[in-house]
């Protein structure tokens, strides 16, 4: 029997080879996999003995030679394969262990593996009969079925042989996206590429998907950097669901937005459904989350809340004391919290988590195809922001304009949003009519908007919008304008003595 080992991650190499070696393996290496076998005293043939040809172009061809790929890829059940074998004096290979570079560690062009994946898909296509290793978590299960059995069998060879392609498919997904990203001339193609490839693996599987009769996993990009999701450390409750990482992700990417980079102000959210019910930024951590509370207190029962900072023993009496939630997620939760989070409330999830990390093109599925997008992200800041009304907002209304602003762009839409004092009060989302979300929005808020400010996350098409929020009390509208009614609504606006704020902006949530 006859192994090929050329790996770059040598995690359990030593082990594996020596195993294999104790079988009575014969083993043929090169490169660095051939110094780390011959440090720990295991012996080998070098490649360059099999193939009779030395190392070329610095290391760029060694395997890539009929004495290798012979051995792989002959279909054993064929006469006419095995007596070109013969013929050449190529032996048979029976096992192929190889990973290839880390290219997304480090993307360049010498990075780009050739001859591993050229090795990889070979022995992968004649899995019949030949065991192909690319993850060194397999190297027991290859080593108990040839110490059991004396060969790899044949649902194993089928299971590897899938984990090979898929490491292959990953690592040219890497190299195109890269690519796409402007690999080594250092400018993007194309924001929207011609072909988009997704090699995903299964990192997280879930209680169940939106409903308890769909199955429900967590994947993230095979070989990508690390997601912010993948450091979050659960503490106490039932596994999450898929609505559950829905939710907290909405609610932890509002929460960071609204504190805003080196933010020195405390921020609190939470969200039902994947849309805010409640949110506040105010100056300590304990007045926010009872400010997001009181946005909504029905809504907030079985909600995910999100706190932009650490949960001390105090805070959590403050969290038992309301409505039950499903998920709470905080950078820090103090063991004191986290003894009183296990006694009064066993279910919820309570998650530790960093700071939400970026993401790439936006992809959802529609009618068996896919629509792609860039993230919405606040392009237009506040210096781009105009005033298009005679009266002005006050200075200390702007804080307002810019939390119900972001809160209302991260809304469903048609999304009304009222604010005032920093404290969302009243949230109409998800609803075919402006006028109706806006006449939501003022019935939560019960008249707590008087002063406030109302956001609409898209601009007015006719003033009933723009009246329904100055019913409900407030003197500042932001919105994006870019209606051919603007003129009316600001018209309207100045009749209502509101100021309007244009932002030139449309944030649209579906």
């Amino acid at each position: 029997m006859r192994a090929v080992i050329s790996v770059y991650d040598k995690t359990g190499l030593v082990a594996f080879a020596g195993g294999l070696a104790d079988l009575g393996v014969e083993i043929v290496s090169s490169g660095g996999t051939s110094r780390a076998l011959a440090d720990a005293g295991i012996a080998h043939r070098e490649v360059v003995d099999v193939t009779g040809a030395p190392e070329m172009l610095g290391g760029r061809v060694k395997t890539l030679h009929p004495a290798i790929h012979g051995g792989i890829l002959a279909d054993r059940s064929r006469p006419d394969h095995l007596a070109a074998l013969a013929a050449q004096g190529i032996d048979l290979v029976d096992l192929v262990a190889c990973n290839l570079y880390p290219f997304t560690d480090d993307p360049s062009v010498e990075m780009i593996d050739v001859g591993g994946p050229t090795m990889v898909r070979a022995a992968a296509k004649n899995h019949e009969h030949v065991a192909v290793v690319v993850d060194p978590a397999d190297y027991g299960v290859v080593l108990d079925e040839l110490r059991r059995e004396g060969s790899v069998g044949t649902t194993t060879r089928r299971r590897l042989a899938r984990a090979a392609f898929a490491h292959t498919a990953a690592y040219d997904a890497a190299i195109v996206t890269w690519l796409d990203e402007g690999g080594p001339w250092g400018a993007p193609a194309e924001v929207l590429p011609p072909t988009v490839h997704l090699a995903l693996e299964r990192c997280e599987t879930l209680r169940y998907g939106e409903n308890p009769h769909q199955h429900g996993a967590r994947y993230r990009r095979l070989g990508g950097s690390p997601l912010w999701l993948d450091a979050v450390v659960q503490h106490g409750g039932r596994e999450l669901s898929y609505l559950n990482l829905f939710d907290a992700d909405a609610a932890w990417t509002l929460v960071h937005e609204l504190v805003g980079p080196g933010g020195t102000r405390a921020a609190a959210v939470i969200v039902k459904h994947a849309n805010p019910c409640g949110a506040a930024v105010t100056g300590d951590l304990a007045t926010a989350y009872a400010k997001a509370f009181e946005g909504d207190p029905l809504a907030a029962f079985g909600g995910v809340v999100a706190l932009s900072g650490p949960v001390d023993g105090a805070l959590a009496e403050q969290v038992v004391a309301n409505a039950l939630a499903d998920v709470l997620v905080a950078p820090e939760v103090s063991t004191e919290a986290l003894e009183l989070f296990a006694r009064k409330r066993k279910n919820m999830r309570v998650l530790t988590a960093p700071s939400p990390s970026g993401s790439g093109l936006v992809v959802r599925q529609l009618g068996g195809g896919y629509l792609v997008q860039e993230p919405d992200a606040f392009v237009a800041g506040r210096s781009a922001w105009r005033i298009a009304t005679r009266v002005q907002p006050l200075d200390s209304q702007w804080a307002d304009v810019e939390l119900a602003w972001r809160t209302c762009a991260r809304t469903s839409s048609n999304a009304i949003v009222l604010a005032r004092d920093g404290q969302v009060v009243g949230v109409g989302c998800g609803q075919q009519s402006r006028v109706d979300a806006a006449a939501i929005a003022a019935r939560k808020a019960d008249r707590r908007g008087v002063g406030g400010v109302a956001a609409s996350d898209a601009f007015f098409p006719f003033r009933d919008g723009l009246d329904a929020v100055a019913d409900a009390g407030v003197t500042v509208v932001v919105q994006p304008g870019g209606s051919l009614r603007d003129d009316e609504v600001v018209a309207a606006a100045d009749e209502r003595n509101i100021a309007m704020v244009m932002t030139g902006e449309r944030h649209f949530r579906h």
